[in-house]
């Protein structure tokens, strides 16, 4: 798996305060039939966020049609798509092998807060630990991602982000150390 370095910040699933959780969504890989709605849904998480190029729903299709998308799971609300979350292989300069990106992960802006984004991120966590992913890294907010085990890693970075907005999850005991590079889909703008 593939994951590419991000435009800025990759997520729009929480809102400083929660509200009411729903019951959990159901997840599911993503159908081709799904892009469209897909690209909505990320174009209209990303809309109001700060720290965002907008074009987050851009690098979800260059992704798509480059073949990067290790993971794209949706969470659903009957046939309603109501959250996506994309997994695509990143490169380190070490040579680390299985490592890969999370992000972009959205929400639907009425469902942001009531934990859809948290199940995305434990299910697609979980599925990269079923497939023997050496690690995740991801762009965002370290208070939410912290409670899913991702940390500031020194040694682990990515060029030309804060330090303290870059984080990563090891699974098999072996952290990677060197520059994290994203897949070219992450330069996409339209």
């Amino acid at each position: 798996m593939n994951i590419e370095k991000p435009k800025d910040v990759l997520h729009s699933s929480h809102t400083s305060t929660r509200r009411r959780m729903a019951p959990e969504p159901q997840v599911r890989d993503e159908l081709p039939a799904d892009a469209a709605a897909i690209a909505q849904l990320t174009a209209a998480a990303f809309a109001n966020a700060p720290h965002t190029s907008h074009a987050e729903q851009f690098i979800v299709d260059a992704l798509r049609r480059a073949g990067q998308l290790t993971l794209s799971l949706v969470a659903l609300e009957g046939e309603d798509i109501v959250g996506h979350v994309a997994v695509s292989p990143v490169s380190v300069s070490s040579g680390a092998r299985g490592w890969y990106g999370l992000g972009p992960i959205s929400v639907a802006p009425d469902r942001q807060g009531q934990g859809i984004g948290a199940t995305l991120m434990r299910r697609a966590l979980q599925r990269l630990r079923e497939a023997g992913a050496a690690g995740c890294v991801l762009l965002g907010d370290p208070a939410y991602y912290g409670r899913f085990g991702f940390v500031v890693r020194p040694g682990l970075t990515l060029p030309g982000v804060p330090a303290e907005y870059f984080q990563a999850i090891c699974f098999s005991g072996e952290w990677a150390t060197g520059d994290v590079k994203y897949h070219e889909a992450f330069d996409a703008t339209a």
